[in-house]
């Protein structure tokens, strides 16, 4: 086999010479038009992780990532007002609270789309009352319960956070997630009532890896951290 790939490389004159090249310049064309949209220059592709998160093609729109509702999609506000948990820490924030969100009541403050309360619900959570003030992510939150159709597990409340967890009772909800805005310092002043008030058996706060705040357990991923803090 080498001495007739030797030969064709050598031999045939500008005749060979003028086939071997209509031949490559044939089999190029063959595979451009067979080339993958993954083979096209990075500058025209969208990451995978973007499109589960509905990123890029402006879809907007997050995934229920286990339970009753998995794979079902949930919208997100318009804006940047409002900043959706990432698939991947949303995956490994429910992975350590997999038990205690069974059977659980639920409370979701800050709560934007809703996906973290109605990721609750699909794992088997028995409620969950969402607190949230900004009108875009209210309707956004609204269409995504009506979607799944739990009106029957949920509740809204158009409030302040901060204010509505102020007004709770020691154990009213067994899991509360928050995930308010970065620069807000919401996050340390409701680690503090917290302390005072656990009004959950246990509350897991989101907030940027660089601005920690004290906790019982925290976990990073990539600029991302959640902390979590259990009551005595």
């Amino acid at each position: 086999m080498a001495g007739t790939r030797d030969a064709a490389g050598t031999g045939g004159g500008d005749g060979a010479e003028c086939v071997n090249a209509e031949r490559g310049r044939r089999n190029a064309e063959h595979r451009n038009r067979r080339r993958a949209p993954s083979d096209l220059p990075f500058l025209f592709r969208v990451p995978r992780s973007d499109f589960r998160a509905g990123k890029g093609a402006g879809l907007g729109f997050v995934r229920i990532i286990a339970g009753e509702f998995k794979g079902r999609r949930l919208k997100t506000p318009a804006g940047d007002a409002v900043r959706p948990t990432g698939d991947r820490v949303r995956e490994a924030w429910f992975s350590i609270l997999q038990r205690p969100v069974r059977g659980a009541r639920v409370l979701d403050l800050f709560a934007g789309s809703g996906a973290l309360g109605l990721e609750a619900l699909s794992r088997g959570a028995l409620s969950a009352d969402f607190v949230e003030t900004h009108r875009s992510a209210l309707a956004t939150l609204k269409a995504n319960i009506t979607t799944l159709k739990v009106e029957d597990r949920t509740a809204v409340h158009r409030v302040d956070a901060v204010r509505f967890a102020e007004q709770l009772h020691p154990g009213q909800y067994d899991v509360a997630f928050a995930d308010p805005p970065y620069a807000s310092g919401h996050a340390a002043r409701l680690v503090a009532m917290f302390r005072v008030n656990p009004f959950a058996r246990i509350v897991s706060i989101e907030h940027p890896a660089d601005q920690p705040i004290p906790g019982d357990d925290t976990r990073r991923y990539g600029d991302t951290a959640v902390t979590f803090i259990y009551a005595p």
